[in-house]
């Protein structure tokens, strides 16, 4: 699971994203996305920085893996900050130029959200496409309408031959998640639904536990 830590719905939210970060770890997430559109670099660089100090605060035993730091759009801060990677969109720097910064062991995600996209994407230097706005949402404006799961499957197709991870993004719930999987997604990325009772910690936890059943992380 990529657990969002979103500074817009944090902060309407009226949470610490620091704090929420580190409820996610304890809640056992491993893949922890900063997204921060309106922040100055200076912000970003601090704060990837005190996510990374936040990472090593317990949790990650749960899964006995090392959680992982993506950035989103800045593969600048990224490689000051020693984050696992970078996540980037069709609008953002271009994936080869991300692998230039980032190395060869960095993390790149890439934005998708047609099948044009998807067929551009998978010849790039990249780990993993993102797929979305599954179901619409609000939590990001994309300029997208949803695409649905058919859209999921299509990535699958094409991106799982070649070792490519599929997440799924937009208006994914607890509810809806196991559907995701099933449709070919490796793993979904979630903003809102994972602050939306008020215990990052549990719900996180919660999906978890309904990922491993379907085989989804």
């Amino acid at each position: 699971m990529n657990a969002i830590v979103d500074d817009d719905a944090i902060t309407r939210a009226g949470l610490d994203l620091i704090d929420v970060a580190r409820a996610f770890v304890v809640g056992g997430a491993t893949f922890i996305q900063l997204r921060a559109k309106k922040r100055s670099s200076a912000w970003m660089l601090e704060t990837a920085d005190a996510l990374l100090r936040a990472s090593r605060y317990g949790g990650q035993a749960r899964l006995g893996e090392v959680v992982q730091i993506i950035i989103n759009d800045r593969a600048d801060v990224a490689r000051m900050s020693g984050a696992a990677g970078v996540h980037v969109g069709q609008e953002d720097l271009a994936p080869e130029a991300v692998r230039a910064l980032v190395g060869p062991d960095g993390i790149i995600g890439f934005s998708t959200h047609s099948v044009a996209q998807l067929d551009a994407a998978v010849t790039r230097p990249i780990d993993y496409v993102a797929v979305g706005p599954i179901f619409g949402t609000a939590s990001k404006d994309t300029g997208y309408d949803a695409v649905g799961l058919r859209l999921v499957e299509e990535a699958a197709k094409r991106a799982q031959p070649r070792g490519l991870g599929v997440v799924a993004i937009g208006g994914i719930t607890l509810d809806r998640a196991p559907d995701v999987i099933r449709a070919g997604a490796t793993s979904v990325a979630i903003i809102s639904d994972l602050l939306a009772t008020g215990d990052p910690r549990g719900r996180v936890s919660q999906y978890l536990d309904r990922l491993a059943q379907v085989g989804g992380v």
